[in-house]
């Protein structure tokens, strides 16, 4: 596979390993007996930040007590140390994992012709369909597995049948909202989704050759970069997703100073 910065240039959804580990046959799979069922959550980090990937991870186990007693928890209620620590021990004790990362520029493109809930519904059915396949090459039997999503959209039981729609048959699936913070197989997937996402910041402080904060509207770090890229040229900066509104008023206002001659073009 080529660098995760090459994946992110494409308008693409790839298929990625989990974090650092390598490809998914080399993640150590824990097997239980004869386990009436796998249990597979799904979650993403980044569906807010101006900045950025939105990453979608799924995680499936035979058994989720163990997470239980590891103690997973919603991933915006763990620290970053309590994250990465959490991290190498979900992957140790789940049996498959499955991850997409979905560039600006195509959550731009479905701003524009559809919407973000039809893009995450697509996104979460294809990451199922990749965890169904790793645990059941042979063609699932798809009675023994439950699925537990966190859902986006505002109605809950509508984002479940945008997913269904997009997975073209019937599984058990639960689409709760906070379902992150109930399910501990949920919290795995976001608590991995929310590691890899800042990987991928970080990756775009090293390209930028500063730093772009945590990507999010909210963060001065972030829209001080945008804007900075935006009055030198013109332009929002790579990883941007220019749909959002903040980045509008910020071209808006720079196209509004070059009429008047305040821009860096100006006289």
């Amino acid at each position: 596979m080529g660098s995760r910065g090459a994946h992110l240039a494409s308008t693409n959804i790839h298929f990625y390993p989990p974090l650092d580990t390598g490809p998914l046959s080399e993640i150590p799979r824990v097997r239980r007996g004869s386990a009436p069922r796998s249990i597979i959550g799904v979650d993403e980090a980044g569906r807010g930040p101006v900045l950025g990937p939105l990453v979608v991870v799924g995680v499936s186990v035979a058994d989720d007590g163990p997470l239980r007693r590891l103690g997973v928890k919603d991933s915006k209620l763990c620290t970053p140390a309590t994250r990465r620590r959490l991290g190498p021990e979900i992957k140790r004790l789940c049996e498959s994992i499955v991850a997409r990362a979905i560039p600006p520029e195509r959550i731009d493109m479905y701003r524009a012709q559809g919407s973000l809930n039809e893009l995450e519904a697509e996104t979460f059915a294809d990451v199922i369909k990749g965890l169904l396949m790793t645990k059941l090459p042979g063609g699932p039997g798809r009675a023994d597995v439950v699925v537990f999503v966190d859902a986006v959209d505002t109605d809950a039981q509508e984002f479940r049948e945008r997913i269904l729609r997009h997975l073209g048959s019937r599984v058990e699936l639960v689409s709760e909202h906070k379902a992150d913070a109930r399910y501990p197989v949920v919290s795995a997937a976001s608590i991995l989704a929310k590691l890899m996402r800042d990987e991928e910041i970080e990756r775009i402080s090293r390209e930028a050759g500063e730093d772009v904060g945590s990507g999010y509207p909210s963060d001065p770090l972030t829209m001080a970069y945008i804007e900075r890229a935006i009055r030198a040229s013109g332009a929002p900066p790579p990883h941007t997703r220019a749909s959002w509104e903040t980045v509008r008023r910020l071209l808006r206002r720079e196209r509004r100073l070059d009429e008047f001659g305040g821009g860096q073009g100006g006289a």
